[in-house]
């Protein structure tokens, strides 16, 4: 045990060292932000207004207190998973300069070597994210705050499952990588993709009904949605305390993601949290077989 710790601690320090992937992955949460704020809060501000009814006047601070919540929800559910892959691409680097074969020969067990990379990975990943939340919600209060106590800890549950769902999915990606021109392309395909699947930049239901039936599969299109509804929960609750029926409130969860079907079932909140931990087990369950499986051949 003591090993897998010495080695968590040596995994976690050469990442905050690595000015590279340290600075890529705290400056991404940041630059997103600064992305959604120039770009395109004006075009989901003038989105949402125009698809209210004309006899509903909302305070102009409610509706920057909703588009905020969009805006951070969206910032968090990439950045969690994107951020767990600059962090796991320290595995990948130890492999592409010959590290790992030295710490191998040293009596650490390759059980203990994969452990100390996902444990230091997903610590690494916290405490990023965990930044870029107190940056988020320094931004929802400068806009407009309507989130309770309840939603900002759900916020933080919704990041931590984001951050171990990511950190799985980088762990068995990353087994084989062992160059670095394959991180750069990982690297890239994620930050360029990763956003758009899980609907973060793009509401879900602004896409075709058959490209909206295949990202159902995906879990971390129900991750974005529980982060959004943890988010966006205060300003729509405010918005029928002020007199907005809720049949238009549905209609504005639906369009936002809040509200997510699969094959024209709505699901839940509790069964979004059951698919993304469901997910979360297997691929680690994958992650453990694939180490498994490779250590027998190495052996053999």
């Amino acid at each position: 045990m003591s090993t897998v710790f010495a080695l968590i601690k040596r995994n976690v320090k050469l990442f905050f060292k690595d000015k590279g992937m340290f600075l890529t992955s705290l400056i991404t949460p940041a630059i997103l932000l600064v992305l959604y704020v120039t770009f395109l809060k004006k075009v989901f501000h003038d989105s949402f207004t125009s698809n209210l009814p004309e006899f509903i006047r909302l305070p102009e601070s409610l509706v920057d207190g909703l588009v905020g919540g969009q805006l951070i929800s969206s910032i968090l559910a990439v950045s969690c998973v994107t951020v767990a892959f600059c962090s796991n691409f320290l595995s990948v680097q130890d492999k592409a300069n010959g590290t790992v074969k030295d710490l191998k020969i040293s009596p650490v067990s390759s059980s203990a070597l994969s452990i100390s990379y996902y444990i230091a990975s997903l610590a690494s990943t916290l405490m990023i994210c965990f930044a870029a939340t107190g940056i988020c919600l320094a931004y929802a209060a400068v806009v407009g705050w309507y989130m309770s106590a309840a939603d900002v800890m759900l916020l933080v549950l919704d990041v931590i499952l984001l951050a171990l769902f990511g950190t799985a999915l980088s762990s068995i990606i990353n087994l084989f990588l062992s160059t670095q021109g394959q991180i750069s392309a990982v690297g890239t395909i994620i930050s360029a993709g990763y956003g758009f699947i899980c609907g973060a930049y793009m509401p879900i239901s602004s896409f075709g009904s058959g490209l909206q039936k295949v990202l159902s599969f995906l879990p971390g299109t129900y991750g974005t949605a529980l982060v959004r509804n943890h988010a966006m929960r205060g300003a729509l609750s405010e918005m029928n305390a002020q007199g907005v029926p809720m049949e238009v409130i549905n209609e504005i969860k639906d369009s936002m993601d809040c509200s997510l079907y699969f094959f024209g079932n709505r699901v839940g909140i509790p069964a979004m949290y059951l698919i993304v931990c469901a997910t979360v087990a297997v691929l680690l369950g994958v992650y453990i077989l694939l180490n498994m499986l490779m250590n027998r051949r190495k052996a053999a």
